[in-house]
């Protein structure tokens, strides 16, 4: 097998990883294609990684993720494992179940851990859920237990930045 074709048909299988149940939140996002943009692909068969830069976009159904440099790891069973986005404004979305708000997630480094539907947002993080909003130094949440961890700061981080939270009041149904 000739290296490109290789490179070429590792990279479907890493992309192919994307579309795993475990990593989409809705049945139809599993099935959607996947789309990249990006200046710059570096791709490395053994590590399993596949780090695209400039400007990175990548979608599948209801799941968006954005920074100037995003990195995909894989498991030896070609599974995908995390997506890390970074920039000055990394951004992840997604639907996390038909009867739930669409989330938006921001910060200077956005970690999906797909097995574990959970984000980790680092540096100026900021989570928006519905009406509610979370801001810190770090914000981790879990997609499935809808649950938010946040901390003023984060390792590696110099800068304290205060955690604060906006929380819509549930809707009463009128008698």
């Amino acid at each position: 097998m000739t290296r490109p074709f290789a490179s070429l048909l590792a990279l479907t299988l890493l992309t192919a990883a994307l579309a795993t149940p475990t990593a989409q939140a809705l049945e139809g996002d599993a099935s959607a294609p996947i789309q990249v943009e990006a200046d710059r692909l570096d791709l490395d068969d053994r590590a399993g990684t596949a780090i695209y830069r400039g400007d990175v976009r990548i979608e599948q159904g209801s799941m968006q993720l954005t920074g100037e440099r995003v990195e995909i790891q894989r498991n030896d069973a070609g599974q995908l494992t995390t997506a890390t986005a970074t920039g000055q404004r990394a951004y992840l979305e997604q639907k996390p179940a038909p009867d739930q708000p669409l989330v938006r997630a921001w910060g200077r480094t956005v970690v999906y851990h797909v097995a574990e539907r959970r984000i980790e947002l680092v540096d100026q993080a900021e989570l928006h859920k519905g009406g509610d909003t979370f801001d810190g130094g770090y914000l981790e949440y879990f997609l499935d237990r809808r649950v938010v961890q946040a901390r003023s700061n984060a390792q590696g981080v110099s800068e304290s930045q205060r955690v604060r939270m906006t929380l819509e009041p549930e809707q009463q149904d009128a008698p």
